[in-house]
């Protein structure tokens, strides 16, 4: 981040701690700041003929007391009222917001402090990297929120560089969070066409409003991504809508799918009715994996983040890992660090595949498109990660290299022997261990990472990370007795 950005970002934070003493949250702040810098950014682009009624910038910040307050509480109904708003994208900002804020003066220090930024320099380093700045705040102080966990910039960057998203694409998130994944593929295209400057009007014009889908199913969350995209110059809105709901069938296919689903169970049950594998299931990681098979088009990749449960579970898990090789080669897994999701508990892998079908077979299919699946163990004998040790590009060097240069994992591959960290196993080893892809071949003996552990908020988030894994795993086994047979006992 550039030195001025993060000056800007500093101070915008700062208030956060003033008003932490007047009861607004983390989260509650950056929502605030969002409706604030939202308006802010149209008064300094021109653009607040989009705003209804008058509506402006400049006449929330000249009013005082609460007249300024009561002011703001009813311009947020109406920018949120399709009614009386009709601009897609205000309404996107602003559909069901409200204030936090209860004391007129905490308002009056944020429009002032806002008015005193240097918003030059904002807009020639750039708006996004501002906002950006702030959510990685707001997420790194938060830890999770409602089962979600944010993913690391290091490595959104890293898996962006391995899949290599192209111009005219359509890319796909159907767990979009803050928007990470759409923005870094997006960055990588702008730094690859000189800003989209080497594309024809028509291309560039699907670039900044058609190329990137995506759905985020948490209100709040959903609007820091719209925000998020509009100040990275990406037009195309995110729906704020279930995938695992019929709405995720309308999204089309893709020719590249990045994600980081919810690794915890929801509430409700998947009721896509294009779904075969993971119908009726409760929603959580297996159905967004399902999902993006069927949503590739075919010759498309996708990373999609996913809890080492899926790597193993039986039953329903056994047939989604048949269905996912017969259709796609499943060439790369990446078991990632724990720790880096702000929660020790939380195991978590990569899964790099290609649909290769055109059209989808089942599970029980004769053929697999999977010939080999290639390892790469970032978990074992590493350190823990938190605030004191930052997940960097660094960590990944090596298995880029030896991903190699194809986006679809079809680059030169060799062992690197035994103990190495880049093995395979071919698709018949992997029958033989029961399609189990849950496979650790190095001995660890770095001890357990939580020891390393020295910040409180650390060692409550790993605590936390525990909890929901046993929960997990007390669900998963109390799922399998509700569906096994009855079994009559002998007279």
């Amino acid at each position: 981040m550039n030195p001025n950005t993060a000056e800007i970002v500093a101070k915008l934070w700062k208030e956060c701690k003033t008003l932490q003493s007047a009861g607004v949250s983390y989260s509650n702040y950056v929502n605030e700041l969002t409706y604030l810098l939202f308006l802010k950014m149209l008064e300094e682009t021109g653009q607040e003929s989009r705003l209804p009624n008058g509506h402006c910038w400049s006449r929330l910040a000249g009013m005082e007391g609460g007249d300024q307050l009561e002011y703001y509480k009813k311009m947020l109904l109406e920018l949120g009222n399709p009614k009386e708003t009709h601009d897609p994208v205000v309404l996107a900002i602003f559909t069901d917001a409200m204030t936090h804020l209860r004391l007129p003066k905490d308002l009056k220090t944020l429009t002032t402090n806002i008015d005193k930024l240097d918003w030059f320099t904002a807009r020639e380093d750039g708006l996004g990297d501002l906002y950006e700045g702030l959510l990685e705040k707001t997420t790194s102080a938060t830890k999770s929120k409602a089962g979600q966990y944010f993913t690391p910039r290091a490595l959104i960057d890293s898996i962006i560089r391995l899949v290599k998203p192209q111009p005219g694409e359509v890319v796909q998130d159907p767990a979009a969070g803050t928007g990470g994944f759409l923005i870094a593929a997006d960055r990588y295209i702008k730094d690859h066409t000189d800003e989209l400057f080497s594309l024809s009007e028509a291309e560039g014009h699907f670039q900044r409003r058609q190329a990137f889908i995506g759905h985020e199913w948490v209100p709040d969350t959903h609007r820091l991504c719209v925000m998020n995209m509009i100040l990275h110059g990406i037009e195309s809105l995110v729906g704020c809508e279930d995938s695992c709901a019929p709405q995720g069938e309308n999204m089309g296919k893709a020719n590249l799918i990045l994600t980081n689903p919810p690794f915890n169970k929801m509430s409700g049950n998947v009721n896509r009715p294009d779904f075969s594998i993971t119908a009726g299931e409760r929603v959580g990681p297996m159905p967004f994996l399902e999902h993006a098979v069927r949503s590739l088009k075919p010759g498309g990749r996708c990373a999609i983040v996913m809890p080492d449960n899926i790597l193993f579970g039986d039953g329903t898990g056994t047939e989604l890992r048949r269905f996912l090789m017969v259709n796609c080669n499943l060439h790369t897994i990446l078991r990632l660090p724990t720790g880096i999701f702000y929660a020790q508990g939380v195991k978590t892998n990569v899964m790099f595949f290609t649909r290769v079908t055109n059209e989808i077979l089942p599970a029980n299919h004769d053929h697999s498109e999977t010939e080999k699946v290639w390892f790469y163990d970032l978990r074992t004998n590493m350190p823990s990660f938190g605030k004191t040790n930052a997940l960097t590009a660094k960590h990944f060097e090596e298995f880029e290299e030896l991903f190699g240069d194809d986006p679809q994992g079809n680059a030169p591959r060799s062992e690197q022997g035994e103990d190495s960290r880049w093995r395979c196993l071919t698709r018949d080893q992997i029958a033989e261990r029961g399609d189990n892809l849950d496979w650790t071949w190095l001995r660890d003996e770095s001890g357990d990472p939580e020891d390393e552990m020295t910040e409180p908020d650390e060692i409550a988030a790993a605590i936390v990370g525990h909890l929901r894994a046993a929960l997990d795993e007390i669900e998963a086994l109390s799922e399998e007795l509700e569906d096994a047979p009855a079994v009559e006992a002998a007279e």
